[in-house]
């Protein structure tokens, strides 16, 4: 590729930089929001331009990525800037506060997406449009690569029953926008009303795999290391919701998937036999050194992708969690959460699949008869794209 993306970050500080002079800004981001050069938006605008920064605001992970998943972080001072960084992440907390808002002009987001509804980024982006709506500020949105392209779409869409902090709004699993088109979405679709401008890439195809941009990969969170953990990820992540692990705490997590009970060979057989596309099944064995069955010998499978273009990565999750259970229905489980929740049902957005699956119906039969909603989001988002 001779040339590459430019980032909604890039082209802000070509092109609108006058825009942040003599304005108390604010910041949500984290590790992610640096340029190609792997410059840190903070560092550019705080330390660099030494424009007015007062505040910034940190999704799960933290502003440099080091929490580990599912924890709560509280707000601190930012040890290299000395700026307050409020979380986004905390027990009580999932937008700004209003009144460190009201202090501030305008705001600016710069978080890599991964282009997956339970993936938490997007929850706190809703958030914040909310709460900026709430006060009147303004928001710009930097955009950012989807990195699983802007073309595939899977999964059921949500059902606003069943709506938490990993699935906001009535979108599928892999829903095939980027961060800033998902902005412009949330925006109207949920009459969110922010007054929202979001900062247009240059160079993006709808049908680019992020390493095809010509941007270095900066891993989004602990869990996601490579592009092939983060294409499994809509699938392999919704073992989150059962007793088998999805190779946190290894090398390859969402990739190796296993529990001490299963039968490495049994498995990949049966998994073998449905002739998924755009994958191969190996047996795995390997120690998960935290996170489910911390420190046992798991057994089960490594995904290995060849063709990414075809691959169905929620279809795949879903086989793997029905065969798991009928090769091992004494030992397979599904997790609840506080207040008796399926965690499945949030992750997959409903519990028809989950009953489904319980049931014995075929995987391919659950996901026909999902078609019809996909279709109906395909063409509603389709107004919202700003690439072709």
């Amino acid at each position: 590729m001779n040339r590459r993306v430019k980032t909604g970050l890039e082209v802000f500080l070509e092109e609108e930089l006058d825009a942040l002079k003599k304005k108390k800004i604010g910041i949500v981001t984290n590790h992610t929001g640096v340029t190609a050069n792997l410059d840190h938006i903070v560092d550019i605008l705080y330390r660099r331009y030494r424009l007015d920064v007062r505040a910034l605001f940190c999704p799960e992970h933290g502003i440099y990525g080091e929490k580990p998943p599912g924890i709560p972080i509280k707000d601190y001072i930012d040890p290299k800037t000395g700026l307050p960084v409020y979380s986004l992440y905390g027990e009580e907390r999932r937008k700004p506060p209003l009144k460190v808002l009201n202090k501030l002009d305008l705001l600016l987001y710069d978080i890599q997406d991964l282009g997956v509804r339970f993936y938490t980024y997007i929850s706190t982006l809703f958030h914040v449009l909310e709460a900026v709506s709430e006060v009147d500020k303004e928001i710009f949105v930097l955009d950012r690569p989807n990195p699983l392209t802007g073309i595939y779409v899977e999964g059921p869409l949500l059902d606003l029953r069943f709506r938490s902090f990993i699935g906001i709004w009535k979108i599928p699993i892999r829903y095939g926008m980027t961060i800033g088109e998902l902005a412009l979405l949330f925006n109207d679709e949920a009459d969110l009303n922010a007054n929202l401008t979001v900062i247009k890439m240059r160079g993006w195809k709808r049908d680019m795999w992020y390493d095809e941009t010509g941007l270095p990969w900066v891993p989004p969170s602990p869990n996601i290391p490579t592009l092939d953990s983060a294409i499994l990820y809509p699938g392999t992540c919704l073992l989150e919701g059962t007793n088998i692990s999805e190779g946190r705490g290894t090398t390859k997590p969402f990739e190796l998937i296993g529990a001490p009970w299963i039968d490495e060979d049994k498995l990949t057989d049966t998994l073998r036999s449905h002739n998924l596309k755009g994958v191969i099944f190996r047996p795995a064995v390997f120690i998960p050194m935290y996170s489910k069955y911390s420190r046992e010998v798991c057994r089960g499978v490594q995904i290995h992708i060849v063709n990414r273009d075809v691959i169905e990565s929620v279809k795949i999750g879903l086989y793997i969690i029905r065969d798991v259970m009928e090769l091992y229905p004494d030992k397979f489980k599904w997790r609840r959460i506080r207040g008796g929740k399926y965690h499945f049902d949030l992750l997959v957005g409903t519990d028809y699949v989950r009953r489904a699956i319980e049931e014995g119906r075929d995987v391919d039969g659950i996901l026909d008869e999902l078609k019809s909603d996909l279709l109906k989001f395909k063409t509603m988002s389709k107004k919202y794209f700003i690439y072709r």
